[in-house]
């Protein structure tokens, strides 16, 4: 973990942001104080799950007689 100073945040992003794209942990000073910690984002980024497809596995190609919408309607008509 490394410190950079706030006035680094300022003045001298690109040397923070590269730090950060190396994966390095920083801690922020203000007066040799630490007043924050920034932590790389992780590269393991997690995929949205594949909805069409469950949908897919679950009812196969039926395709239902009343859509989304026009329950919602009959529903506010109450």
């Amino acid at each position: 973990m490394k410190d950079v100073p706030v006035r680094d945040l300022r003045y001298d992003f690109r040397k923070v942001e590269q730090l950060l794209r190396r994966g390095v942990e920083l801690r922020v000073t203000k007066r040799r104080k630490v007043i924050a910690r920034l932590v790389p984002e992780s590269q393991n980024r997690t995929t949205m799950p594949d909805f069409p497809g469950r949908l897919r596995s679950i009812y196969g190609s039926k395709v239902l007689p009343v859509t989304g919408a026009e329950i919602i309607a009959e529903d506010r008509d109450r």
